[in-house]
């Protein structure tokens, strides 16, 4: 070693503190750390997004074929779920708010199914919006109560 390498009689700086004052490392571990799923060695999620995406791509080369537009669907599907199963663990877990994706879940929903049901075009804005709101809020203060 050279004579650079080796400071002598300055004392190490002190390590920047994570978390507050008599908090536990491992409870500040574990606050940092995103909830486990239920199925945790088995990497279930991962494998529907993978599916998700496979579907996907063979959804968009198969447009026209029988069965291409139900691939494509069914790709959207798996992986939305891979992706709103996350997001729920994490929100309810109180690791990260998701408020928003999960306000949007039951809105697209009931646009959908307003959609389908012929509703008046005036009432699919108006009525997504006020489920968005609400779901919104809900997901809110459950991420407070939890945090």
């Amino acid at each position: 070693m050279g004579k650079r390498s080796r400071k002598r009689g300055v004392a190490p700086a002190p390590a920047p503190a994570d978390a507050p004052r008599g908090v536990a490392p491992a409870a500040r571990r574990d606050r940092d750390e995103r909830p486990r799923a239920p199925w945790h060695p088995f990497p279930l999620v991962e494998l529907c997004v993978l599916i998700g995406l496979v579907l996907l791509i063979f959804g968009l080369i198969r447009w026209d074929d029988p069965g291409g537009r139900e691939m494509l669907v069914g790709g959207m599907a798996l992986a939305s779920l891979g992706g709103l199963d996350t997001a729920l663990r994490e929100h309810f877990g109180g690791f990260r708010s998701h408020a928003l994706m999960l306000g949007a879940v039951p809105a697209v929903a009931v646009a959908g199914v307003l959609f389908f049901a012929s509703a008046p075009w005036i009432a699919i804005p108006i009525s997504t919006a006020a489920v968005f709101g609400a779901a919104f809020a809900a997901a809110r203060r459950a991420f407070r109560a939890r945090s």
